[in-house]
């Protein structure tokens, strides 16, 4: 069986359940606190020298880090990611933008938002991530407006990568209510069969 490590309140993590839920794959959770340095262990460093979550353990035992690279290896053969050609490629396009122009800004103010004490050297932190993050949600903005999802004309792995941190962008200080198309994107997500929260909480 799957083995996921996973911190409950990082995006990257949650895209991996998420797929792994529409695709009705059973695997065993092991959370690791990253804010208590639990995925800095020799122990862990062993599984993953980068000392990161996600994290998945292989059927064969080994490891497979890095979360869009899971969502490829999980979605293989399946309608969430294309055979080839350029369907797969506009995938693959959207999935390296998510890492390269999305998370940074975004889940980077989330994340000092949420988890840093608030000091004068963070809010310039935050607020230095506030314009990279409008024009990242403006390119999805214009996108959304013509189209219902990313790529392939359905419901892929781009649309996973991406949502975890888009739809909780308000908690780091990005007003969804300013991108429609957006919040009409998160909607058709949130109607899919086996979909379920980030957090319990939610």
């Amino acid at each position: 069986m799957l083995t996921l490590y996973d911190y409950l309140d990082n995006g990257n993590g949650y895209k991996v359940r998420l797929l792994l839920a529409h695709l009705g794959r059973d695997y065993t959770l092991v959370e690791k606190d990253i804010m208590a340095g639990e995925t800095r262990t020799p122990d862990y460093l062993a599984m993953n020298p980068n000392g990161k979550i996600p994290l998945l353990k292989l059927e064969d035992g080994s490891f497979l880090a890095e979360s869009n690279a899971m969502l490829n290896y999980l979605a293989e053969g399946t309608p969430y990611l294309p055979d080839g050609g350029i369907d797969r490629a506009r995938v693959l396009q959207w999935m390296f933008f998510e890492q390269y122009s999305h998370e940074p800004p975004i889940a980077g103010a989330r994340f000092r938002m949420r988890h840093l004490e608030q000091t004068p050297q963070v809010k310039v932190e935050i607020e230095a991530r506030r314009a990279p993050g409008e024009a990242t949600l403006g390119v999805m903005e214009g996108e959304l407006a013509t189209r219902d999802w990313f790529a392939a004309g359905r419901y892929t792995i781009a649309d996973i990568a991406l949502y975890p941190y888009t739809h909780v962008a308000d908690q780091g200080g990005f007003d969804l209510a300013a991108y429609p198309a957006i919040g009409r994107w998160i909607e058709r997500i949130e109607a899919q069969p086996s979909w379920f929260p980030m957090l319990p909480a939610e």
